[in-house]
């Protein structure tokens, strides 16, 4: 594991908590968390369950990701990205994640991952590589909606993002190949 921090270099912002029935901080991401489709043994590529509380006042939308900066990329490796979540939403149900998922709110939008694939994929550090850790963040901003194409990257979307956050919610789960 490396030291990058993912927010070292971004301006700081008030934080707020949030919270997981699926993970704890810290703690190494379950089976249902873990990837399938990139071939780990009883993984389902379920995105945790999350609550978040404590956003600051004004609040208007949300944007989580899970991204993972340990990744052998030079660049990282985004999981998963979800924009414009109405301000009233607190939760996201595990699975929430799933392709065309009807549990997301329905302002939500899904963005490409780093596979392509606009749902959430689950972790999957490559063998020898290592513990990684998937940052869970719950951004909280002043807009009801960001002005992106439903084809934006998530790099594209921290761009887009960071002149609007208000607020940030962060837990870290991990995995490791031998996990």
């Amino acid at each position: 594991m490396t030291d990058n921090d993912p927010f070292a270099r971004l301006p700081e912002v008030p934080s707020f908590a949030v919270t997981s029935s699926s993970t704890s901080h810290g703690a190494a991401l379950a089976r249902a968390q873990r990837s399938g489709l990139f071939g780990v043994a009883g993984g389902r590529d379920r995105s945790p369950q999350l609550s978040w509380t404590g956003a600051p006042d004004g609040t208007k939308s949300y944007v989580v990701t899970v991204y993972d900066p340990d990744a052998p990329t030079g660049s990282g490796f985004w999981h998963w990205a979800v924009a414009d979540i109405p301000a009233t939403t607190n939760t996201l149900e595990e699975g929430a994640g799933a392709p065309d998922s009807a549990a997301l709110p329905h302002a939500a939008r899904q963005l490409r991952n780093d596979a392509g694939l606009s749902h959430y994929l689950g972790a999957a550090p490559p063998d020898g590589h290592g513990r990684h850790r998937y940052y869970i963040t719950v951004n909280a901003l002043d807009v009801e909606r960001l002005d992106i194409p439903d084809d934006a990257t998530p790099a594209f979307l921290g761009f887009a993002l960071s002149e609007h956050i208000v607020g940030r919610a962060v837990l870290i789960g991990t995995a490791d190949a031998s996990d």
